[in-house]
Parts: structure tokens; sequence; C-alpha cells
């Protein structure tokens, strides 16, 4: 009886234990899960991320990022069809294989100094709330490094201020941005300096891809991190 009994103690406790350790982790996703205005709840978004390249280069760039860098590849959707991709420092973070893109500017704002993804989701350009989003776009604080990439058509919503935002991080194309173009973008909060990380394909009839609309657009390479001492950086 007493090896029974033990035996019985010993299951009950595996079980609770599991049950405890799936708790955990469930309250941890919906904690951790971001999401953008009212367009993308944390129901709508994979509570992991592809799994991190852990050797060799990162986000399948040719080489090696320094270690005061990281790796990124953006590219924008195709048509109004295939969804964008975000990776960064390796790991996927938006994708239509991970479901949680959207129509309108999907944005990945990570902390410019270790690299922590704070929050990520779609800013839906058609249907949402210019106001919402122009609000959302100047709460990005200073020192934070933003990805972004256009799917569908990003002009219905987009204003004069929102530009101006984008242009703060060190946009030089959002100004030419029209009805239909592919845009990919990676820039630093609180600072003008021009980013090199930027690409567009513009909506030409005579050079469009698919019908209607232009290729899609991506780019990769290395961003430095963001100093500690931000101002004296910037």
């Amino acid at each position: 009886m007493r090896n029974q009994a033990a035996v019985l103690l010993a299951a009950v406790s595996v079980v609770l234990l599991i049950t405890w350790g799936f708790s955990i982790k469930s309250f941890d996703v919906l904690e951790t899960a971001g999401y953008i205005l009212e367009y993308n709840d944390k129901d709508q978004i994979k509570p992991k991320f592809q799994k991190a390249t852990t050797t060799g280069p990162k986000c399948s760039l040719a080489r090696v990022c320094p270690s005061d860098h990281f790796a990124l590849r953006i590219s924008s959707g195709a048509a109004d069809v295939v969804g964008p991709k975000i990776c960064f420092d390796g790991k996927i973070i938006m994708s239509n294989v991970l479901n949680n893109v959207g129509p309108g500017l999907n944005i990945v704002v990570v902390n410019g100094k270790n690299g922590k993804v704070e929050k990520y989701g779609y800013l839906n350009m058609d249907y949402g709330n210019a106001e919402y989003i122009l609000t959302y776009l100047k709460e990005i604080q200073p020192g934070m490094i933003v990805l972004v990439a256009s799917f569908d058509d990003v002009t219905p919503k987009m204003t004069d201020d929102m530009r101006e935002v984008f242009v703060g991080m060190g946009s030089t194309l959002i100004k030419s941005v029209n009805q239909r173009d592919s845009w990919v973008f990676a820039g630093k909060s609180g600072t003008e300096n021009k980013s090199l990380f930027e690409k567009q394909a513009v909506n030409d009839e005579k050079t469009n891809v698919y019908e209607g609309w232009p290729e899609m657009v991506e780019m990769g390479g290395c961003i430095p991190r963001i100093p500690t001492d931000l101002k004296e950086h910037l």
C-alpha cells in the first residue's frame, strides 16, 4: 500500500508541475505578446518568434555583424497577397508564417541599446484611425530602433505629420511613398541622421511586376547599437 501511495503521489506531483509550468508560460505569453492600437490584439500575434540563429551570420546576411551591431533583414509584402517579413538579430519577428502581419505599416520597435523587442504589430493604413496612428508613432521613445515593412497600400491614412515622424527617424524616401508603393525602412527614433536602411519600389504600370503592383523590396545589413550615452552620439 505504501508503494502504491508513493507512486500515486509522484504521479500527481508530476501533473501539478506540468500544469503549473503551462500556466506560467501562458501568463508570460499574454504579458509579452505586443499589439498596436486596436487592429492587432494579443490573440492575433504568435507568442514566440522563430528560433534565433546561434552560429554564423544572422537574418540570412552574407557575413557576421560586429558585436556592436545588430543584424536585420526586412522584406515588404508582395502586392496585397503575400505579407512582409522582419528579421532582427537572428529572430523572425513578423511574417506570414507567424500569422502576425497585416495590411498597412508592419512595425517592430526594438530597444537600440540591448536589442530587446519592445513591441510589434501593424498599423492599418486603410481602416485605422489616423489620429491614433499618429499618436502611436509619436510615442516611440528616443533610443529605439524602428523596423518598418509595407503591405498592401500604406497611403490611404498617411498624413504629412506621419511622414515627418519617419523623417525624424532618418527616412529620406517616406515623402515620396505613394499609392501601392513597396517600402522598407530601419531607423532610429530621436535622431535625424539619414538612415542607410531604406528601399522603395514605385508603383508604375510600365515596370510593375504584379498586375497593378510593383515588385516587393528587401534589404538587410548590420545596424549599429545605440550607445548608452544616447545624447552624445545622436
